[in-house]
């Protein structure tokens, strides 16, 4: 008997579960006012709490950078409930594992920890689990900036066990780091101070607006200060600037401003005066210098 008679019918029936597709999202803060805050909470500030405004509910929860054993959320023994940004495992939805962890805290008793998001569950139609839809769109965050991570436990509370040795390494991975504005931030790195900046332009209008600055010298923040180039992380792009690790972060604020205001106006001439060649070939060279971490 040949192969072909051999082969059985078609099957009538199947225990095979239907496949769900889960699509990657590139910007998954996109349309939060916060958006370029919770970027820079997520990747790169070490210690620092915020209050969140839920849509239609005066619950209180905190989003804090990072929370003990890199835990997604939990309820300190005070009640006070805390929602993780630095978490180690991800969905295709950075947006909705966030979502879904802050559903949780809301429900939680204390003392309750929740070690990892839900990046598993496959999303339904009428799931309504992401920052978008469980937040106030239009509300930025207020940052509150630490020293160390003392705000995981109430006042006067010791830590113990697998939370002190947590605190521990976690106080000691801190680098120093200043807030100059919305998703902006000076942080000393060892020997080196950097500016790391979240823009919430389109990254091609942003590109063009930064070589129009670079074409014209104008795109650092002063002496002892150069461009040393940007990486995407969710969608947005963040430029960087080397800074004189001698000077203090307010030194900087004012240079930061003035090199805001100078952007703003760049970004606005491209609406009627597209690049030159040698603002093409700057941009060219910035591009050259494009990193991408998220």
């Amino acid at each position: 008997m040949g192969k072909g008679s051999r082969k059985k019918g078609p099957k009538t029936t199947s225990d095979r579960k239907p496949k769900v597709r889960d699509v990657f999202v590139g910007q998954p803060f996109e349309g939060l006012a916060a958006e370029a805050e919770l970027i820079a909470l997520r990747e790169f500030v070490p210690s620092a709490t915020a209050s969140l405004k839920l849509a239609g509910s005066d619950e209180k929860v905190t989003l804090g950078t990072v929370l003990p054993m890199a835990a997604a959320a939990f309820v300190r023994s005070d009640g006070e409930r805390y929602l993780g940004m630095q978490v180690q495992t991800r969905s295709s939805d950075i947006s909705r594992d966030l979502g879904r962890a802050l559903q949780w805290v809301l429900d939680a008793k204390e003392g309750d920890v929740l070690s990892v998001p839900d990046t598993t569950t496959p999303p339904t139609a009428d799931e309504k689990a992401r920052l978008q839809d469980l937040l106030d769109t239009s509300v930025e965050l207020d940052v509150t900036l630490f020293n160390d991570f003392a705000w995981w436990l109430p006042e006067d509370a010791d830590a113990s066990g697998d939370v002190a040795l947590s605190l521990e390494r976690a106080n000691a991975a801190i680098m120093p780091t200043e807030r100059l504005g919305a998703g902006a931030y000076w942080v000393l790195a060892g020997e080196k101070a950097h500016l790391r900046w979240v823009r919430p332009e389109p990254e091609n209008l942003l590109l063009q607006a930064l070589a129009r600055l670079s074409a014209a010298g104008e795109l650092n923040l002063g002496e002892g200060s150069r461009y040393a180039g940007s990486f995407r992380a969710h969608g947005l792009l963040v430029p960087v600037w080397d800074l004189d690790p001698e000077a203090h972060a307010r030194e900087w604020a004012d240079a930061k401003d003035q090199l805001g205001v100078r952007l703003e106006a760049a970004l606005k001439s491209l609406d009627t005066e597209p690049l030159n060649a040698t603002e093409r070939r700057s941009r060219d060279g910035l591009i050259g210098r494009q990193l991408t971490i998220r």
